[in-house]
């Protein structure tokens, strides 16, 4: 595998990493674990049955995380198709894709607010019982809502992966940010415990996370743009 490979999926681990540490996601992971186990807090304190409720916590988890992983990889090859179809050129992928995920890097940041990226869609799934299948229903509809700080990082993963050559690159872009966000995930859903007290110690830093996402987004953007990305990374 080539340099410029690994730095891509280094990029899109990475953008799935603060995806899972951004402000629309960390502080409300307990009450995804709670949703889709159906177990409160006060049943995964209990050390009577820790053993059966980690299990049951970690499949409905692993459910979860295929469920938005495969929209994010559907997606992903939508917009690879797209690009193909249309024949648009790389370079022109590039200068675009990369002006765009320069903006979405400012707007993250705080330096630049755009309306339309602060609307937030949401689906709404009424499960009517616990299962695995509506779990992975879940992860699914929590991939299609759009939130304010998710969309940006994903956008720009999605415009990243079009300027890359053959839709088994997109697959494989996609599916290494996936793995970026459903891992935090599912080892914090095995300690949630862990989890709640060292969030509780991190919520200090909580303010600099868009930033550095912010600064992520932009280099990513500006060596894009430049059409420098293989120069650089070869």
């Amino acid at each position: 595998m080539g340099t410029e490979s690994e730095v891509s999926i280094i990029i899109s681990f990475g953008a799935g990493l603060l995806t899972f540490l951004s402000p629309c996601i960390l502080p409300l992971f307990p009450s995804y674990i709670t949703y889709i186990t159906g177990k409160s807090f006060e049943d995964m304190k209990t050390l009577a049955h820790a053993s059966n409720i980690r299990r049951v916590t970690a499949v409905h988890s692993l459910f979860f995380i295929l469920g938005f992983s495969i929209i994010f990889v559907l997606l992903g090859v939508t917009v690879a198709y797209l690009g193909s179809f249309f024949g648009i050129r790389r370079i022109w992928l590039e200068r675009i894709g990369g002006g765009l995920i320069i903006l979405f890097g400012l707007h993250i940041s705080g330096l630049l607010k755009l309306k339309f990226l602060m609307l937030e869609r949401k689906l709404v799934y009424h499960r009517r019982k616990i299962s695995y299948f509506s779990s992975l229903l879940i992860g699914m509809v929590f991939a299609v809502g759009w939130t304010p700080c998710v969309g940006p990082i994903l956008s720009s993963i999605l415009i990243y992966a079009s300027t890359q050559e053959g839709l088994p690159r997109a697959i494989m872009l996609l599916s290494f940010y996936s793995l970026g966000l459903g891992l935090p995930f599912f080892l914090a859903s095995l300690a949630i415990n862990q989890f709640l007290s060292m969030f509780n110690r991190f919520k200090a830093f909580m303010k600099f996370v868009p930033i550095v996402t912010g600064i992520f987004l932009i280099f990513i953007g500006a060596v894009l743009f430049s059409g420098h990305f293989q120069v650089l990374f070869r």
